[in-house]
């Protein structure tokens, strides 16, 4: 993911980064915790680790929720634009995987 303006609450923990892949773990200890609003710079694949929703708010002030399943994965192409906010009672997990190349 590339630098957020305004940091969130949420622990990005970095596993591989060389010139091919990106892998972080997101995670986010409690509901509200967030990523802070971001633009993707590469296109990317988002494992869930946990059962649960990702509410995921959008420019122009629209919220969508996502609803994940553990281990299920999906893709998205880069140019995305949100910020990410746990809305479970329990901590969230999820491994993102981003093509450098």
């Amino acid at each position: 993911m590339c630098d957020s303006p305004i940091p969130g609450t949420a622990k990005p923990t970095v596993f591989i980064d060389n010139d091919r892949t990106r892998v972080t773990e997101w995670r986010f200890a409690a509901r509200g915790d967030d990523t802070g609003w971001h633009t993707h710079q590469y296109d990317y694949v988002v494992i869930p680790m946990f059962d649960g929703i990702l509410e995921i708010d959008l420019p122009g002030g629209e919220r969508v929720t996502a609803e994940l399943k553990t281990g299920i994965p999906y893709f998205r192409e880069l140019g995305i634009e949100h910020n990410v906010t746990n809305g479970n009672d329990f901590e969230a997990v999820f491994v993102e995987v981003e093509f450098l190349r």
